[in-house]
């Protein structure tokens, strides 16, 4: 699986005048090797431009300013480096006038106690506190690192580094996100109302589709359609399909390709489809494989028209770079009140199994019969590390909220059909409560990672929704 997406941040060094200038020399240099260590990218001020390329005064920061005017397109976030106290208003003005609208990292360098003259005393531990208050008065959001100062060069700042460089590629994805909703809500399923209203007010779409217009172009494809005979092969390539039938799969390939189709031309990232059990009924096959491999392919696909569910699992799917799935808070473990059984029918893209084969949907088949019910991802969910999160509208209150937290996917024994994975979270019968209490679907996404602070940071912090993180956060 591919690493997650470089950032590239915009980089602001900070310095004061009656401070050791020298200190913002080196300063600059240690936060562009830190970035360029973790792989990502820097746009700062060279050393020329400006007093060892670093902000102080207005001018500095107007420099600043256009340099990242410049590169609008390019920069995910900023980063604020305070190698001695730093001047927060030139600070300020340069992230105000360059207009960004970016997460903002506020990083601090440590004093050290066995050299504190006048040559080498920073004061960044007091000069941080300065310009949280002057970003306070901006209404610039900002995060922190986890330690109040922390070197640069340290693998403590990697570790900062990575959980913003997640917070920065959230936020990015969000910005001006198109979901596809393809075919309409299940009248059983309630659960998954939401609100299109309260999304586009944060700046997400939601592009609707009939599930008419799907069936009608896919009737209109013949059998030896490229598209369709492309798809075709790549289904084959991706799971088992000795025990479907030919037909079965021709159809598979044509809701897949006339799906991606639709997708591209309307400029749609991810999507949530209409399954149970329009399409099983009239059209014969479930959509479970051809989600299965949009949510492998980063490009995360939700059932029941789950729209709140893909949001999550895109939310998950960017901070980690792995793929994300949608799944059931579904049963209780024995007696062990920390686990429980999640499961779908299934969707799952192909990283969540340890062995996975193309089978018809159980529970459905009994219904409408197993001959229009193939195209489900069957298997035993890895063991693995688990972020789990769920972001709805709230009609009442006019609201994004959430919560996410973390736990393990366990090798547990577990005898069942369709997706299914044992998961074992710390006071998960509190997390259980919280869920009904504030009456949170049954639905959550998940991801193999551990990204929980980072999806918490972007959603409360830059997205303006309300996050509840469990079981806590020290921040």
């Amino acid at each position: 699986m591919a690493a997650p997406k470089s950032v590239t941040f915009g980089v602001i060094v900070g310095n004061r005048g009656f401070f050791p200038s020298h200190l913002a020399k080196t300063g600059r240099e240690e936060i562009i090797a830190a970035i360029e260590k973790a792989g990502h990218k820097a746009v700062v001020l060279g050393a020329e431009e400006s007093t060892h390329g670093a902000v102080e005064t207005y001018d500095e920061a107007m420099h600043c300013a256009a340099l990242f005017k410049r590169h609008r397109e390019e920069i995910d976030a900023i980063i604020v480096t305070l190698p001695n106290f730093g001047e927060e208003r030139g600070i300020v003005d340069a992230i105000r006038l360059a207009g960004l609208n970016v997460p903002v990292l506020v990083q601090a360098t440590p004093d050290r106690t066995a050299n504190m003259t006048i040559a080498f005393r920073r004061d960044s531990f007091c000069g941080k506190m300065s310009l949280s208050n002057n970003l306070m008065q901006y209404k610039i959001p900002y995060s922190l690192t986890t330690l109040h100062t922390v070197d640069p060069a340290s693998e403590k700042f990697q570790v900062d580094l990575a959980w913003f460089a997640a917070v920065a590629r959230i936020v990015k994805g969000l910005k001006n996100l198109r979901i596809g909703a393809i075919g309409a809500r299940p009248a059983a399923f309630n659960t998954v109302r939401y609100s299109e209203r309260i999304y586009e007010s944060h700046g997400i779409t939601v592009d609707p589709i009939d599930l008419s217009e799907i069936l009608g172009r896919i009737n209109r494809m013949g059998d030896n359609d490229d598209a369709a005979q492309a798809k075709l092969a790549a289904i084959k390539k991706y799971v088992s399909t000795n025990s479907v039938p030919d037909a079965a799969l021709l159809k598979m390939a044509k809701l897949g390709a006339v799906i991606d189709t639709w997708m591209k031309q309307n400029h749609i990232t991810i999507s949530a489809i209409q399954c149970w059990t329009s399409l099983e009924e009239y059209f014969g096959v479930v959509p479970c494989t051809i989600m299965s491999m949009m949510s492998e392919d980063l490009i995360p696909s939700a059932c029941e028209v789950d729209v709140p569910g893909t949001l999550s699992m895109h939310m998950l799917a960017l901070a980690s770079g792995t793929p994300s799935a949608l799944l059931d808070w579904n049963n209780n473990y024995g007696d062990d009140p920390n686990k429980a059984v999640c499961f779908h029918c299934s969707n799952l893209p192909k990283h969540f199994f340890k062995d996975v084969t193309m089978d018809y949907q159980a529970i459905i088949a009994g219904t409408v019969g197993i001959e229009n019910t193939f195209g489900t991802c069957v298997g035993r969910v890895k063991s693995g590390a688990m972020t789990y999160a769920r972001y709805s509208t709230d009609d009442r209150r006019g609201v994004v909220r959430g919560y996410t937290g973390e736990g393990h996917f366990t090798d547990d024994p577990l005898e069942t059909f369709g997706g299914a994975g044992v998961v074992e979270i710390p006071k998960l019968q509190s997390l259980l409560k919280y869920i009904c209490r504030e009456a949170f679907e049954h639905h959550v996404a998940a991801n193999f990672s551990h990204v929980g602070p980072a999806i918490h940071e972007a959603a409360v912090r830059y997205l303006g929704f309300e996050s509840h993180y469990h079981p806590k956060l020290e921040d």
